[in-house]
């Protein structure tokens, strides 16, 4: 053999060998892992901590948009390089504030009634280093169930056992009142239905309490009327310090669509027209005094700022930074 002939010999053999590790490693290779970790998101707003727990998400058909042509509403949400063709993905979001003299809980998350995709909030509350147990006071937004479902667990006892529940009487007198229920086509009672068995171990424990809008819940919470899309949907504001937030439960479903034009109603409003005052009203307030919004539908963390734009107005969301407070 030519000293040729076993160079090549040689570098065959290597390469050889370096194909059989090549495929070693791929062989070895893990699968690809499709799963998220639990959803928690912690900031101060004063001395107050405020957690963002993620529920989930759902999608929502772009025709439940009322007041906006399809075609617009399409041509905002690929602005904001949203695929709506098979529906436009809304995040379901609650948030935990600790007051340093309360542990509260402001809406429950859906639990097991809109599908897997949801029901994560008491996943992402225990990944977020507190339990059901330390929760003392839970605020409902308003009564619907992907706000409410998540009150109890799947033998329909009570998850927060330690908590008084406060939802307002407005909201509570509309979707716990049995005889309207019973009274309805059957077809329609699914919502109040859901309500009525997540809210009842709780007034079965005397621990359900409703408010009216203005009442200051405990120091430096106070509940504001936001009705439209519930008759008594209320947001909650909280103020520490020179710091503040509202955490604004269902006044925004779409950001993609309803920053840029508030008229724009959803089909779940009980009064759209009262909705789009609400919305107009708080966007406006928001972005004026500057204080934060914590929102049940926006984009998880659902913590941002609202600015006003050449055309309505705009999101800006929260970055991702170290828990500090202004010391």
């Amino acid at each position: 053999m030519s000293m040729n002939s076993s160079r090549w010999t040689r570098r065959g053999l290597a390469i050889a060998i370096g194909a059989g590790w090549v495929a070693a490693a791929q062989a070895e290779l893990p699968a690809q892992q499709l799963e998220q970790a639990p959803g928690w998101f912690r900031m101060m707003v004063g001395e107050y901590e405020v957690t963002a727990l993620y529920d989930g998400h759902t999608t929502l058909d772009t025709s439940l948009l009322k007041g906006m042509e399809q075609d617009d509403i399409l041509r905002h949400l690929d602005a904001l390089f949203i695929d709506a063709d098979s529906g436009m993905q809304t995040a379901v979001n609650a948030f935990l504030i600790h007051t340093g003299e309360n542990l509260v809980l402001v809406d429950a998350g859906s639990a097991a009634c809109f599908g897997p995709t949801l029901g994560q909030v008491e996943q992402s509350l225990r990944a977020s280093g507190y339990t059901p147990e330390d929760v003392d006071t839970v605020l409902m937004t308003h009564l619907h169930p992907d706000h409410v479902c998540g009150l109890v667990d799947d033998n329909g006892d009570a998850i927060y056992t330690n908590a008084e529940l406060r939802a307002s009487q407005d909201d509570a007198d509309f979707w716990l009142d049995e005889e309207r229920t019973q009274a309805l086509p059957e077809a329609d009672r699914a919502f109040f239905i859901m309500a009525q068995e997540a809210v009842a171990p709780y007034q079965d424990a005397d621990r359900f309490n409703p408010f009216t809008p203005g009442d200051e819940l405990l120091m430096g919470v106070v509940a504001q009327d936001t009705h439209g899309h519930t008759a008594g949907h209320a947001s909650f504001m909280l103020n520490s310090d020179d710091d503040a937030m509202l955490v604004w439960g269902d006044v925004v479903h779409s950001y993609g669509v309803q920053f840029a034009d508030p008229s724009v109603a959803i089909e779940f409003d009980t009064d759209p027209e009262q909705a789009i005052r609400t919305r107009e009203t708080v966007l406006e307030s928001a972005a004026e005094d500057k204080h934060w919004v914590a929102g049940a539908h926006m984009p998880f963390p659902g913590i941002g700022h609202v600015v006003k734009g050449e055309d309505g107005y705009r999101w800006v969301p929260i970055e991702f930074g170290p828990v500090t407070t202004d010391e």
